[in-house]
């Protein structure tokens, strides 16, 4: 997979992750970046609600990555993101519960096509569990 960005639990300093936080949640409906010589930059709603993810899961510990949606998978990766073992993502493929593609003898999922499958899995569970 190419990631475009790791951080790593614990790279942000607590404080940091908090006075972020905070920010974020006082911009209200418009949040800007302030460049060195004074320029200010809007940022749009969505990037907001993808930054306070990240402060969040920083903050729980977890580490980030991000990548491009159209970044593709060995099948170890797409089972780890799934949660699942390699053998049963196999079945999964073989099935053809997602689409793939080979590269030699080897498997190649999209980062979108796994994310898709999963929740659509958790939205199965979801509506499963309040039967």
């Amino acid at each position: 997979m190419t990631i475009a960005a790791e951080i790593r639990p614990g790279s942000v300093e607590g404080r940091d992750l908090e006075l972020i936080e905070r920010a974020l949640a006082r911009s209200g409906s418009t949040a800007r970046l302030v460049a060195v010589d004074g320029t200010t930059v809007d940022i749009p709603q969505q990037l907001v609600g993808v930054l306070e993810a990240v402060v969040e899961q920083l903050r729980a510990g977890n580490g980030v990555s991000v990548a491009p949606l159209h970044a593709e998978l060995t099948t170890v990766e797409a089972a780890e993101l799934l949660n699942v073992s390699r053998p049963h993502l196999i079945k999964l493929l073989d099935r053809g519960e997602f689409p793939h593609r080979m590269v030699g003898t080897h498997r190649r999922l999209k980062l979108i096509d796994v994310l898709t499958y999963r929740d659509e899995q958790d939205l199965r569970a979801a509506r499963h569990s309040t039967r």
